[in-house]
């Protein structure tokens, strides 16, 4: 059975479960466009840098198409709302620069993107319309011992959208960036305020494209901050998350 239905949760090593000749060139591909991703307007003091791209899902086909951007003095955005579901940005529009279109074509993303929709699960009247995909590209970047780098938010949380599936890119000379799988209740608690029973599971994913997914309503998840660990140079902790939700549309009387 499909684990993140039965539990609300599942982890995945998708350079097995996705191996084709080819892989590893797209994934070094993805891996060297985060290495000069901008800082994240919105956390200027965390070290978190990002790009944000928005498709759309045609059910029953897997077509792939991706929206347009908000063009601005020369740059391309894309806009995210979560609504109430992030504490430290309530109600707030956020936008980002947006994922180059050369990378949007990168086909270990495109197949990343199919695959954790095959992970989903909808009514037949949710699938009369497009499933909207958002895809974050996020690394946690490190320099100094004393550098902490966070992911947003920074606690237990939903997301608002029904399924998050987080990927690997790359982890290196960092020491955190532990994640923790709890009951849904928990959101908005960081793991040392709640009691070890409500912690579903606790682990790290080091290896590129081992990967975890979510179902929003059943659990609430975190990362807890990276710091640089014992090696020279920087540490970085780059991650693909891409998140999936209905297209939603308005009541219309006659």
């Amino acid at each position: 059975m499909n684990q993140i239905k039965q539990r609300g949760y599942s982890r995945y090593n998708l350079m097995e479960d996705l191996f084709y000749e080819g892989i590893e060139f797209d994934l070094k591909e993805i891996t060297d466009y985060f290495k000069d991703l901008p800082k994240d307007e919105y956390a200027p003091n965390l070290n978190r840098y990002r790009r944000y791209s928005r498709a759309i899902i045609l059910p029953n086909t897997n077509n792939i198409f991706w929206l347009p951007t908000i063009e601005e003095s020369g740059k391309s955005y894309s806009a995210y709302f979560q609504g109430k579901f992030n504490p430290e940005h309530p109600g707030a529009y956020r936008k980002f620069y947006s994922i180059d279109q050369r990378i949007l074509d990168n086909k270990l993303l495109q197949t990343i993107i199919l695959q954790d929709y095959k992970e989903t699960f909808w009514s037949e009247e949710d699938k009369i319309l497009p499933i909207h995909v958002g895809v974050h590209f996020v690394k946690l970047n490190v320099k100094e011992k004393s550098d902490k780098a966070v992911s947003s938010p920074n606690c237990l949380h939903q997301d608002g959208e029904p399924f998050t599936f987080a990927h690997l890119i790359e982890r290196k000379n960092v020491k955190g960036g532990v994640n923790v799988i709890a009951q849904p209740h928990n959101a908005g608690y960081t793991p040392e305020q709640i009691s070890e029973e409500e912690i579903i599971e606790e682990f790290e994913i080091n290896k590129a494209l081992e990967s975890y997914g979510v179902h929003d309503p059943d659990v609430s998840h975190y990362v807890s901050p990276i710091e640089l660990d014992e090696e020279d140079g920087e540490g970085v902790r780059s991650v693909l998350l891409i998140d999936y939700q209905l297209t939603v549309v308005a009541d219309v009387d006659e």
